[in-house]
C-alpha cells in the first residue's frame, strides 16, 4: 500500500512540476515579449538589454507561478483515477455514489477537487507553522516570513500532496481505492 501511495506520488508530483512550471514560463516569456515589442523604439538585443529582460521574466514567472500551480494542482487530480500501480487504483464514483466514472471530465473532479485542495491548504499550514517554529528557534531571521518564497511554498505542496493522498480515501466519499 506505501508503495503505491509512493508511485502515485511521484507521477503526481512530476506532473504537477512540469506542467506549473511550463505554465509559468509561457505566460511570464509572453509578458516579456509583450514588454520588449511595446517599446516605442525597439532596442537591439545587447548584453544589458538581455538582462533588463531576464529580469522581468523571473519576476513575472514567480508571480505567474502561483496561478500555473492553482491550474496544474486541479488539472493534475483527473489523471490520478483509474492507472493501476502496485496492484491498487483509485477509482472516482458518480455524484449518487453508484456507478464509477470511467471517462474523468474536469467537471467531475470539482467537488472532489474542493476536498482535497482544502486537505492540501490545511496540511501546507501545518508545514508552515512548524516551519516558523523551527526557522524562529535556530536562526536569526528578523522577520518572520523573510524565507518565504514560492519555491517554498511548491515544496510545502508537494510533499503535503503525498499526505493527501493517504487521506483523500477518508475525506472524499466519491473516491475509492481497490485493488486492480
Amino acid at each position: 500500500m506505501n508503495r503505491y501511495y509512493l508511485l502515485l506520488w511521484l507521477r503526481w508530483m512530476q506532473r504537477v512540476t512540469l506542467c506549473s512550471i511550463g505554465l509559468a514560463s509561457v505566460a511570464s516569456m509572453l509578458i516579456t515579449l509583450f514588454i520588449y515589442l511595446s517599446q516605442v523604439s525597439i532596442p537591439s538585443l545587447d548584453a544589458e538589454i538581455l538582462k533588463a529582460l531576464f529580469e522581468v521574466f523571473w519576476f513575472w514567472f514567480t508571480l505567474s507561478w502561483s496561478l500555473a500551480l492553482l491550474i496544474a494542482l486541479f488539472r493534475s487530480l483527473k489523471y490520478i483515477f483509474n492507472g493501476c500501480q502496485a496492484g491498487y487504483k483509485l477509482r472516482l464514483l458518480s455524484c449518487d455514489e453508484k456507478e464509477v466514472l470511467a471517462d474523468i471530465g474536469y467537471g467531475d473532479l470539482v467537488k472532489v477537487w474542493r476536498k482535497w485542495f482544502m486537505l492540501i491548504i490545511w496540511l501546507v499550514a501545518s508545514m508552515m507553522v512548524i516551519s516558523l517554529g523551527v526557522t524562529y528557534l535556530l536562526s536569526d531571521y528578523t522577520s518572520i516570513f523573510e524565507w518565504f518564497n514560492i519555491f517554498w511554498l511548491f515544496t510545502f505542496v508537494l510533499v503535503s500532496g503525498y499526505f493527501s493522498f493517504v487521506l483523500m480515501i477518508s475525506r472524499c466519499k466519491r473516491v475509492e481505492l481497490i485493488k486492480c
